[in-house]
């Protein structure tokens, strides 16, 4: 059993997440503020004691930028106030998408993304659903990589469809979606996109059994939503029964809500990494709450449990 007090504290970009899986953890989120200038410039402020304790703090990092700053300088401040460990639990990890260099001169954003944690002194990276199962390599420190599966498989059996299918809107998430279709032991659907420019689609096809059966979109994020609109509306009139779309994390940037009520999707099931806009029409979503796999997940490592036995699917049995 580990020594060393557990206090989880919260970023402003996942305030209300925090407090859910504080809750679920049973406790309260420790008090922390966040003073902000007129310039735009911000600091934190623990308002107690975190001496000799190991401290989690809950932060999305979708861009732009001022979460993943206000997350670094959260870190840097627990690390001078003599945390024994600092672990930042970050349920989306931003700039993901960046983790090659898919043509000349550009940057790897995920990489700087994982140096700059590091350099902030961060011990630990817990996180769900990344966009490139690859980007733990680009951490010389734990990273516990969770998966919404947990969350999603029950609500989907709970649906009691009939004729499934499991669908990917594009090539890159046939892994993810083949796990599911396994899984579920229904048809894999794998869609092909050809982009005209970033977040445009131009062209796009199915391959797979489609008229007749009731399909989910399975995918890691929804940003400007037109792959997975096109890939609905493509799927209904091809005579599919019905789409829904499963997506852990609604970062829903642009016309993405207008988009989504536009389209054939019946329904869209999301998680809570990413507050859902209240401004907007949410009459289509479900939102599925991950505070307790979070909770789950930093009881485990604060006492040195293995964690791969709390997962549906995604890891080898092997614990971890």
């Amino acid at each position: 059993m580990a020594i060393h007090k557990l206090k989880i504290f919260a970023g402003r970009g996942s305030h209300v997440l925090a407090e859910k899986i504080a809750d679920c953890y049973g406790g309260e989120l420790g008090d922390l503020t966040i003073s902000q200038f007129s310039d735009g410039e911000f600091q934190p402020a623990f308002n107690e004691s975190i001496r000799g304790c190991t401290v989690f703090i809950v932060q999305s990092t979708p861009p732009p930028a001022e979460t993943l700053m206000e997350l670094l300088l959260i870190i840097d401040a627990a690390r001078r106030a003599s945390a024994y460990k600092v672990i930042a639990v970050i349920p989306y990890f931003g700039w993901a998408r960046q983790d090659r260099k898919d043509r000349p001169r550009v940057s790897i954003g995920a990489k700087l993304v994982a140096n700059l944690l590091v350099a902030a002194g961060v011990d630990r990276v817990i996180t769900m659903d990344m966009h490139a199962d690859q980007i733990q390599g680009f951490f010389d420190i734990p990273v516990d990589h969770i998966y919404a599966s947990r969350v999603f498989v029950p609500y989907i059996n709970n649906m009691n469809l009939d004729n499934l299918s499991v669908a990917t809107p594009d090539i890159g998430g046939a892994k993810r979606a083949n796990s599911y279709a396994s899984y579920l032991n229904v048809p894999l659907i794998i869609c092909h996109k050809h982009r005209e420019r970033p977040n445009v689609v131009g062209t796009m096809t199915a391959i797979g059994e489609v008229e007749n059966r009731n399909i989910l979109l399975l995918d890691d994020m929804i940003d400007t939503a037109g792959t997975i609109t096109k890939a609905a509306n493509m799927f209904m009139d091809k005579g599919a029964r019905s789409v829904r779309a499963v997506i852990t994390h609604p970062v829903l940037s642009g016309e993405a809500y207008e988009r989504i009520n536009a389209s054939a999707l019946e329904e869209v099931i999301v998680t809570d990494t990413i507050p859902l806009r209240q401004d907007k029409d949410l009459s289509k979503f479900t939102v599925l709450s991950v505070a307790d796999c979070f909770a789950d997940v930093i009881e485990r490592v604060h006492n040195y449990k293995e964690i791969s036995s709390q997962f549906v699917f995604g890891v080898k049995k092997k614990g971890i």
